[in-house]
């Protein structure tokens, strides 16, 4: 550990507060002490790992909250983590345009059996890339067998120079279409691709009329009341309050890079809090959001690849959801984890919705693969207590 680091770390403040219930028919009272305080001590740990700063909300079966902050918002001054910071949703945003593909095929619009190729003639070919032989279904699985080359800085230098570089849908596309996909047969093989779901955002846009960011707001945001979940376009900002976000380069390189427009600006430039994630997470998994029959097929998983399992060990894949293991009480729990640009978030809900946990950090230590897992086992550690402070818990 730097001696920067040290004193960052040294001035950094820990608290934890307690939030009454949402509104509705639940009580305002604060959770159990057992809950807020493993919560406590879960944000802490991440904390002392060197991440600047941890925000993270329990909601329990009953709507009562639980939140604890730990760290700093700003290295510079000190200044305290916000519970309801804003953070970037990142990859979350993956389970919001899956819920509203799921919802046009429940609506006869669209069937996930069909071939990208039908809905976007001549967008997925060369290189033995071949959108006849890609259907919707393979690309919210990550079975596609598309190939990632999306732009992205690994220095301070390159984070400079690129964070306000702006870059179109088809551009991404073709960026990919430059490669040869993965070597397996589309559907017989699993690996992530931001492609893919920059090609679903392409195809809701074609079977709507309307760009997907729009269909997000009026089929899930605007229904469920998610004031604080924004769409920011090509804005390096993001709302206030919010926590600076840095990213760990190497030792003695930690830059704050919360000035940029992510790459894939469409599909990851959502904004949103801790409360808001809860909500809509519990409402997909109680049903609100999908008809069973598109919430079931929502829930057929796939076992991830053998990478994908260092950060989600016995991971499955369904459509844009991941489902894993809860070790300490039985049974399993849905989530979507998101990074960029700076802020790591991981969430979980369990199987009926009725518990559910989003905790939110601002600082991405992605200089080493042992400093990636630590983060990423740490906050699974605070989810997984989470789900299972109330038992074994119940599935549909």
């Amino acid at each position: 550990m730097t001696s920067t680091l040290r004193k960052h770390l040294a001035m950094a403040i820990g608290v934890a507060t307690l939030l009454a219930a949402e509104a509705g028919t639940a009580v305002a009272q604060p959770a159990g002490p057992s809950v807020v305080e493993q919560l406590r001590q879960d944000a802490a740990t991440i904390h002392a790992l060197g991440v600047s700063g941890v925000q993270a909300r329990v909601i329990g079966p009953d709507g009562r909250q639980s939140v604890a902050t730990s760290g700093t918002a700003d290295l510079t001054t000190g200044r305290p983590v916000s519970s309801d910071g804003y953070f970037r949703m990142a990859s979350t945003s993956k389970t919001l345009v899956a819920t509203v593909v799921l919802q046009l095929e429940a609506e006869g619009r669209l069937s996930l059996d069909d071939t990208v190729e039908h809905w976007l003639p001549g967008v997925v070919q060369g290189n033995g890339n071949d959108g006849t032989r890609i259907s919707i279904r393979q690309l919210l699985q990550h079975t596609s067998g598309i190939r990632d080359d999306l732009p992205g800085y690994t220095t301070p230098e390159e984070y400079h120079q690129q964070r306000r570089n702006v870059y179109e849908p088809k551009q991404l596309v073709d960026l990919a279409m430059a490669h040869k996909p993965e070597d397996f047969v589309p559907g017989k093989g699993w690996a992530y691709s931001n492609t893919g779901y920059v090609l679903l955002d392409m195809i809701i846009q074609k079977a709507t009329g309307q760009p997907a960011r729009q269909e997000v707001e009026d089929r899930i945001l605007r229904p469920l009341g998610l004031g604080q979940t924004r769409w920011m376009g090509t804005s390096p900002a993001l709302p206030r309050p919010h926590a600076q976000a840095y990213q760990l380069f190497g030792p003695g390189s930690r830059v704050d890079v919360t000035d940029q427009i992510p790459v894939d600006y469409e599909n990851l430039s959502w904004v949103t809090t801790t409360r808001d994630e809860n909500r809509f997470l519990r409402a997909l998994l109680d049903g609100r959001l999908l008809p069973a029959r598109q919430l079931a097929k929502m829930k057929q998983t796939v076992l991830v690849s053998e990478e994908a399992q260092k950060l989600w060990p016995e991971g499955r894949y369904g459509l844009g959801l991941v489902e894993r293991p809860l070790r300490s009480c039985g049974g399993t729990y849905w989530s979507h984890e998101g990074g960029d640009g700076g802020y790591i978030t991981l969430n979980g809900v369990t199987d009926d919705g009725r518990r559910s946990a989003v905790v939110s950090m601002s600082e991405a230590r992605g200089d080493t693969l042992e400093h990636i897992l630590e983060q990423e086992n740490a906050a699974s550690a605070l989810i997984e207590h989470a789900l299972c402070a109330g038992g074994r818990p119940r599935t549909r």
